[in-house]
């Protein structure tokens, strides 16, 4: 834990294999992260930008698009999982996630197929399966650990997603009969992109909507006692210059929670000395404010399901540049 008192991990949202053999053992060895997160336009950035993946892509030159993709995705997982594994060992998460494929979003036989397929093809105990927040993959995050697998479940903005993929695990892990380990990525920073210039306009305090919004879900998340289950809050890099580069780490600070963060974001966190939780945020404070932004004419929950539409299109716009490039 990066913070033992609170049960507060930080994970790294970033793979890239040079990256893995230096930088990412060093933060770990230094006890400052303890897992690991990976999404499409992650690796979309190391595959097609780092030089480090020409040659083992030049071996793969019989295969498929998305079979190449797999065997340079499922390699980097592997080694973060197997540079993981000792904080796995002793209790101390030691997770890596591994998403599917974004255009399965809405087929839960599928995802549910790739996200086994996947976790038994990397054979490591520390690979979460990374599922988009979807109808579809409800399901599958009940059939998923119902099978024994880890699970990420991402693209969380509102506080229905959330419920439901809680509801989704605590079925699974019943069946499953033993504790899974699963977590509730919480997108946060977006949030406050699509409202803040509006309602700095109005005078409304900005920088707020995704924090509230986050500590809102991870009350009830809390409050459903799913057994392994944590909120996770991810999109917690800033892009206002204002804030500072760690501002929803500390803002987003509880017990019992990941945040999952850029490198340049857990640097700065780093070298914060704020270590006491700053959630929960009571349910009045949180109310006020999203009553000044209804009193704006601004439809909260609609811009949630754009948020969750538009976050679904960036991956497979990511997946989709992956497989054309290669």
């Amino acid at each position: 834990m990066y913070i033992k008192d609170l049960k507060f991990s930080l994970w790294a949202d970033f793979i890239e294999r040079d990256y893995l053999d230096k930088e990412f053992k060093e933060l770990i060895n230094d006890g400052i992260i303890n897992g690991a997160t990976s999404n499409p336009a992650i690796f979309k950035n190391a595959i097609l930008n780092s030089p480090a993946y020409k040659e083992q892509l030049s071996m793969l030159s019989g295969l498929s698009p998305k079979n190449k993709y797999e065997a340079v995705a499922i390699y980097d997982i592997t080694k973060a999982a197997d540079i993981l594994k000792p904080l796995y060992d002793v209790g101390n998460d030691g997770y890596v996630s591994i998403e599917v494929d974004p255009f399965l979003c809405d087929d839960a036989k599928a995802t549910t197929e790739e996200g086994k397929r996947l976790f038994e093809t990397i054979d490591r105990k520390n690979v979460m399966i990374k599922v988009p927040a979807t109808e579809a993959g409800y399901i599958a995050m009940k059939e998923l650990t119902s099978l024994g697998i880890p699970v990420n479940a991402t693209l969380i903005f509102s506080m229905n997603q959330a419920i439901l993929c809680a509801e989704a695990f605590r079925e699974g892990v019943a069946r499953y009969g033993k504790k899974v380990d699963t977590v509730i990525s919480i997108f946060v920073s977006r949030i406050d992109r699509a409202l803040d210039t509006k309602l700095k306009a109005n005078g409304v305090e900005v920088a707020l909507s995704g924090i509230y919004n986050s500590a809102a879900i991870y009350s009830k998340i809390q409050s459903m006692e799913v057994e392994g289950t944590r909120a996770l809050f991810a999109s917690t890099g800033v892009k206002d210059d204002s804030l500072a580069a760690d501002y929803y780490i500390e803002k987003l600070l509880a017990y019992n929670s990941v945040n999952t963060a850029p490198i340049d974001t857990i640097k700065a966190f780093k070298n914060n000395s704020v270590t006491e939780a700053a959630l929960p945020i009571s349910e009045k404070t949180i109310d006020k404010h999203f009553k000044k932004i209804a009193a704006l004419g601004i439809d909260f929950d609609a811009l949630l399901e754009k948020q969750i539409s538009d976050g679904l299109e960036q991956f497979k716009d990511a997946f989709k540049d992956i497989l054309e490039a290669l």
